[in-house]
């Protein structure tokens, strides 16, 4: 065999071994594809089993919306709660988990529950979170999670709130003014080296407000200011007073969250006070 015809054996079984290379990297990659694809259904009716639609209050009309991420590697770490702790008071809550797929899913499934039982006997928000961080801190995965707890009080037309971390909720007065509760915030659930007290601030509503609980998927886009999402959301409250909240939620996700391919998941709670 000349050296000619060597150098083409070796050309052409270089040239098998790429595409049977690149065959492999391609099914691996299909696979890892399918793989993620299926994480993401099972998490996402995972996450659909956890947030069912609350039951009608006798005081407050409500709506809540979640919508996933694009990706899987953001999706199912949100979540939203809503509790009738009396005749005259409803408790409000939103978090959001740092993490992705089916671990985030349950570490939200275990804070939620325990939230919506802590709410029930605490104190008032503080005293919720309170004892939420200390749960927390045994919880793998719940470090870093933010979260916000209200509670409205139709008797003395105030809404007080504590928040772990979590951007503000949005308060619509009547008459079009926008009120963001941020008065206080203290660090998210873990975050801190020791465990220290949560604080709460108090707002107060006349009938016919309309308060917003969100998670950052709604205010939040890539490259831009959260003030800048901030200022969307209240652009958006004042251009729908009127709408009831069902209609109200559906506009906040195409005005404020308008994004064909979200890159986090939303969830956003609206209620009529």
């Amino acid at each position: 065999m000349c050296a000619g015809e060597m150098g083409d054996d070796r050309q052409h079984t270089l040239e098998a071994e790429l595409l049977a290379r690149a065959r492999e990297l391609h099914e691996g990659n299909e696979q890892l594809r399918r793989t993620h694809a299926r994480e993401r259904e099972v998490a996402l009716a995972l996450q659909e089993a956890m947030l069912p639609t609350p039951a009608p209050t006798g005081h407050v009309k409500a709506a809540v919306r979640y919508r996933p991420a694009a990706s899987t590697m953001n999706v199912c770490g949100d979540w939203y709660e809503l509790v009738e702790l009396s005749e005259d008071r409803v408790a409000v809550a939103v978090g959001d988990v740092v993490g992705h797929g089916l671990s985030a899913t349950g570490t939200m499934g275990q804070l939620r529950s325990a939230l919506s039982a802590m709410v029930r006997v605490a104190d008032g928000p503080a005293a919720a979170l309170d004892v939420l961080d200390l749960y927390a801190r045994s919880v793998e995965g719940a470090e870093s999670t933010t979260v916000v707890q209200a509670v409205a009080d139709y008797d003395t037309l105030t809404v007080t709130y504590s928040r772990a971390g979590h951007p503000p909720p949005a308060l619509a007065h009547v008459g079009g003014a926008i009120e963001f509760l941020d008065q206080t915030v203290d660090p998210p659930l873990g975050a801190s080296p020791e465990h220290l007290p949560r604080s709460q601030a108090t707002a107060t509503f006349a009938v016919g407000a309309t308060l917003t609980l969100y998670t950052d998927g709604l205010i939040e886009r890539r490259g831009e200011n959260i003030d800048v999402g901030l200022s969307r959301l209240a652009a958006s409250l004042r251009r729908n007073p009127g709408l009831d909240p069902e209609a109200l939620a559906d506009a906040l996700l195409a005005e404020v969250g308008a994004d064909s391919e979200p890159a986090d998941d939303t969830a956003v709670v609206v209620i009529r006070l």
